[in-house]
């Protein structure tokens, strides 16, 4: 075989190779997507990217976190996947384990260094739309970590907020709201227009938070 024809097919070989690379990306977000972790490692082991994305933006790691599949998503770390990569809505891997309270993915994404800093689209982070949504646990763990309790995301709420005007007033909420205060939440820190979680607990009526509120001395 001369040098022409040795570049040519190397040229060819190559060629082929890029083709079905995105094939295979896809291949390992779809099985990820799914939870089929034994179709995850075959991906990985025919050389999908980690960092390959779908129409949504999605890596495997994120779409395995939307769908709570906890063993894929540990492939996917053990593999060198990041927690901290954002698909199209601004959302990580631990961002989506905090919004949909699955407390193993969040520990998982957690240990292999998920940045608690993030800041999802509206500027919050993972404490806001946990305490927003009741995941009473997720919130547990997160305050273990060193989250700013007090962080005001853009609509001008913070988690305390969130907790006493997107929730229900019941157990879970109530909880939340108990957890935040023991953690330092500033019960003094209005919306943006000047209403406190106290003022918003007494306009629905969320006994139980008003005694909690007004036990710390908020106005």
């Amino acid at each position: 075989m001369n040098r022409r024809t040795l570049l040519i097919a190397l040229l060819l070989t190559a060629a082929s190779a890029w083709a079905q690379a995105p094939e295979r990306d896809q291949a390992l977000i779809a099985a990820a997507g799914r939870g089929d972790t034994t179709a995850v490692q075959q991906s990985l082991k025919e050389g999908a990217s980690l960092l390959a994305r779908d129409g949504a933006g999605r890596t495997a790691l994120v779409a395995a976190a939307y769908g709570n599949h906890v063993d894929a998503a540990r492939v996917l770390l053990e593999a060198g996947a990041s927690p901290n990569v954002r698909d199209t809505v601004g959302r990580t891997a631990f961002m989506v384990a905090a919004v949909y309270g699955h407390l193993e993915l969040l520990r998982l994404t957690l240990k292999h260094g998920a940045d608690i800093h993030t800041l999802n689209q509206y500027g919050g982070t993972a404490l806001i739309p946990a305490s927003h949504y009741g995941h009473v646990e997720v919130v547990r763990e997160l305050l273990k970590t060193k989250i700013n309790v007090n962080h005001v995301n853009r609509l001008g709420w913070t988690a305390l907020i969130e907790a006493v005007i997107l929730g229900d007033g019941e157990a879970r909420h109530t909880e939340i709201v108990r957890l935040l205060l023991a953690h330092g939440a500033d019960a003094g820190i209005a919306d943006r227009d000047g209403v406190t979680p106290l003022a918003h607990a007494r306009r629905h009526g969320y006994r139980e938070i008003i005694r909690l509120l007004e036990k710390t001395g908020a106005r």
